[in-house]
């Protein structure tokens, strides 16, 4: 295949995928994906593969277009001014384009002893790590989880089904993105379960040790394996490269997904912090966002006016094992409403959106263009309303940092 415009994407999460298949619309246009994996980490799933019930990995060639070069490695810098890429093997590759969709990860965890005795599984490497630990430890021992967002519910939950000893520390709220009818179902699911929920004020852990969790409110709990779901970060990668990054490492873009720093360089995904107003990171903003990324990149090359991003619909969906779960809608502005869906129905509904991520990316390598989430209505008024609150919250510091000035455009 032969084209005058390259396009780079870094990393093959969803957001990745989407984005590459997304640009093969042109003839003109090839694209090279690079991921440190030779195959796709399927993270919705990663609950499972502690569980035993799934290895959460899913085939690119089953996923991403015969069209999308794969190159496996790792991007250690990016050079703007030169418009290439250096590789964890020493090679340079030169781009028009670059979509930054590296995602998420663990975030580094600053409670003494979390980071040599705790388990993180917020990547395949980790989650593979932690059931080659359980396989290794008695039934009968106790396991902690600590975080009770959406990951450590699910693993909690996953765990306890097997018939493990089951402690989920909260540090504070259960599932704080839910409403509180979704709250009550959710702990009445996990206490079916066996599951020991400890939450409220004191909770948070304050130390890890080798068979112990201790508590600021001063209870130490046994813990043979400690699970570790406490917060993401994102790869330095931008930083390092000297990209404008907020707070946390997400490149700060416009409303097009545009770096607002370079042009030729867009964000999607996880790593993305559009106007300084990051989505929630999750799969169901990871996909239309690469979709938004690769649109903006198109249309610039047809001469046209990219368009703006919006979210229409939000929802959080948890599993509870394999028979249960919980689908909690939100409002536009992503917050949790009293509207739920529980017991086995959720169950079905967080399946079908499991199995419904790699056909999206699929039907998109084999339609590029097919996807169409990202364009539902309704969105854009409720995003420029967040955009104007989150502006008059976040005053400009001293030497210009805060929200880049191009969110004005989206007002």
């Amino acid at each position: 295949m032969t084209g005058n415009t390259h396009v780079v994407v870094i990393g093959g999460g969803y957001a990745g995928v989407m984005a590459a298949n997304r640009l093969t619309q042109r003839d003109d246009v090839t694209v090279t994906l690079i991921n440190p994996r030779p195959e796709l980490v399927h993270r919705v799933r990663l609950h499972q593969l502690v569980g035993g019930s799934d290895d959460a990995v899913v085939a690119y060639q089953d996923v991403l277009s015969e069209r999308v070069r794969l190159l496996v490695d790792t991007v250690t810098l990016i050079n703007a001014a030169g418009r290439s890429v250096t590789l964890a093997d020493g090679g340079v590759l030169a781009y028009d384009y670059l979509i930054y969709a590296v995602g998420s990860g663990s975030a580094e965890p600053s409670v003494p002893g979390a980071a040599g005795f705790a388990y993180p599984i917020a990547s395949l490497e980790e989650a593979r790590r932690l059931r080659a630990v359980l396989d290794a430890t008695p039934a009968t021992a106790p396991v902690t989880v600590v975080g009770a967002g959406p990951s450590g519910i699910e693993t909690a939950a996953e765990l306890a089904e097997q018939g493990r000893r089951v402690t989920l520390v909260c540090g504070g709220v259960l599932g704080p993105y839910l409403h509180t009818r979704g709250r009550r179902s959710v702990a009445k699911r996990l206490a079916d379960l066996g599951v020991t929920v400890v939450d409220g004020t004191g909770t948070k852990v304050t130390a890890v040790t080798r068979d112990a969790v201790r508590l600021a409110d001063g209870r130490e709990l046994p813990s043979e394996v400690t699970v570790w779901t406490v917060g993401f970060g994102v790869p330095d990668l931008a930083a390092r490269s000297g990209l404008s990054t907020d707070a946390v490492g997400r490149v700060l873009t416009d409303e097009t997904l545009t770096s607002v720093d370079d042009e030729r360089i867009l964000a999607a995904g996880d790593s993305a912090a559009p106007s300084g107003l990051a989505l929630r990171m999750s799969c169901l903003n990871a996909t239309p966002l690469g979709a938004r990324a690769a649109d903006t990149v198109l249309s610039r090359l047809a001469g046209e006016q990219p368009e703006h991003l919006h979210q229409s619909f939000s929802a959080q969906c948890v599993s509870l094992g394999r028979g249960a779960g919980i689908y909690q809608f939100a409002n536009r502005s992503d917050v949790a409403v009293p509207l739920y869906i529980g017991a086995g129905l959720a169950a079905k509904i967080k399946e079908a959106v499991c199995q419904g991520i790699p056909k999206h990316l699929s039907g998109e390598a084999h339609k590029p263009g097919s996807f169409s989430l990202h364009r539902m209505p309704g969105g854009v008024a409720k995003r420029r309303q967040l955009l104007r609150a989150h502006r008059a919250e976040t005053p400009a510091t001293p030497d210009g940092a805060g929200t880049p000035a191009t969110a004005d455009r989206a007002a």
